[in-house]
C-alpha cells in the first residue's frame, strides 16, 4: 500500500442495526485511511427510505461512535442527493448509453445461465434492441427500469488485497441498471456519483462486492472521475468457519454491546484481522500505528470463540 495520505470511507446502508461485518469493514478502513495519515468519511447509504428509517440511520452513527471511530465531516447522507443522481444519469443519457428496460424480473432470472444461481444474471440485451416506439407502447402500461450499455471490452485494476482483477463488461455483466423501475437509483450509480464527489481515493469493503467493482470503474470513468483504489477484504466467519448472516442476532451489536465493552469487540475484530495476536481489549486509535494490510488475510477470517460463549 502507497504511504501517502488517503481519502477513505465508510458507507453502511441502514436496513437494520449494524452487525460484525459492518463493524469489521467500518474498522479496517478507518485503519487505513488514519495510517496513511489520511481522511476518513462516512456515508449513510439510506436512498431506500422505506429500508432505511431516519431512526436506523441515526442508531448507525451512534454505534460507530460507541466503537470508538471518528470520522471527519458531518456524514452524508444518500436520500439528500437525489438531484446530484439525476444530474449524472442526464449526462450520461446525453451520451446515449441509457436506455430503458421493461423486463420483469422472471424474464430476467429466466434467461439466466444455469450456473448463475437464483439472484444472479448477465442481461441480454433485449431492451437494448427496442425500437422508439415499441418503447413508448410498453412504456404505457409498465414503468422501465434504465440501463446503462456497456462496451465489448476487459476493465482491469488491481485490488489492494486480492490484486489483479478483469472482467468482460458485455460477458461477465451486461447492460447494468441505473435506475430501478420504482424510481430508485442503484447502489452502482449512486456509490460512484458520492466516492468521486467526495473525493474518495481509497475503497475499502467486503470480497463480496469485488465483481462489482469494473462496473463503477467504467462508469467512472465515463463520467469523467478519477477511479480510487480498491482493497476487498475476507468476510466474517463464525468460530465454525460458516458465514454471518443477518439472522445471527445473538451478534447483532444490540446482544454484543450487553456482553461486552466496545474495547473488547474492537479487540476480537482486530485479532480476526490478524492485527492482534490475541483477542484482547483495544481501542481502535491504539491500532492505527502497527497497521498493515500485509497482516490481513485473504481468506475469510474467522471470529474468536470467546464470541458465541454463553449464547
Amino acid at each position: 500500500m502507497a504511504d501517502a495520505p488517503v481519502t477513505g470511507r465508510f458507507a453502511p446502508t441502514p436496513s437494520g442495526r449494524l452487525h460484525l461485518g459492518n463493524l469489521f469493514c467500518a474498522l479496517l478502513a478507518y485503519l487505513s485511511a488514519r495510517k496513511a495519515g489520511g481522511r476518513f468519511l462516512l456515508r449513510i447509504e439510506d436512498i431506500d427510505l422505506p429500508r432505511c428509517p431516519a431512526r436506523l440511520a441515526r442508531q448507525a452513527v451512534e454505534d460507530l461512535r460507541w466503537l470508538g471511530l471518528d470520522w471527519d465531516g458531518e456524514p452524508l447522507y444518500q436520500s439528500r442527493r437525489t438531484e446530484i443522481y439525476e444530474r449524472h444519469l442526464a449526462m450520461l443519457s446525453q451520451k446515449g448509453l441509457v436506455y430503458p428496460c421493461f423486463c420483469t424480473r422472471a424474464q430476467l432470472h429466466a434467461s439466466a445461465a444455469p450456473n448463475l444461481g437464483d439472484t444472479q444474471y448477465v442481461y441480454n440485451g433485449a431492451c437494448a434492441r427496442l425500437s422508439r416506439e415499441e418503447a413508448g407502447r410498453l412504456a404505457l402500461t409498465r414503468r422501465p427500469a434504465l440501463r446503462m450499455r456497456v462496451p465489448d471490452e476487459e476493465v482491469r485494476f488491481t485490488d489492494g488485497l486480492y490484486g489483479p482483477q478483469a472482467e468482460n463488461l458485455a460477458r461477465d455483466c451486461g447492460d447494468f441498471i441505473l435506475r430501478r423501475s420504482d424510481g430508485l437509483f442503484s447502489y452502482q450509480l449512486a456509490v460512484v456519483v458520492d466516492d468521486a464527489l467526495s473525493g474518495v481515493t481509497q475503497v475499502v469493503r467486503g470480497r463480496d462486492i469485488l465483481s462489482a467493482t469494473p462496473r463503477q470503474i467504467y462508469l467512472l470513468r465515463t463520467l469523467g472521475y478519477s477511479v480510487p483504489e480498491y482493497v476487498h477484504i475476507p468476510l466474517l466467519m463464525d468460530a465454525q468457519g460458516r458465514r454471518l448472516a443477518k439472522r445471527d442476532h445473538d451478534l447483532s451489536l444490540t446482544a454484543l454491546s450487553r456482553r461486552f465493552t466496545s474495547r473488547e469487540v474492537v479487540g476480537m475484530l482486530a485479532f480476526s484481522a490478524g492485527l492482534l495476536p490475541e483477542p484482547r481489549p483495544a481501542a481502535p486509535s491504539e491500532l492505527i500505528a502497527a497497521f498493515d494490510w500485509a497482516k490481513v488475510p485473504t481468506q475469510d477470517a474467522r471470529l474468536p470463540q470467546a464470541l458465541f460463549d454463553g449464547l
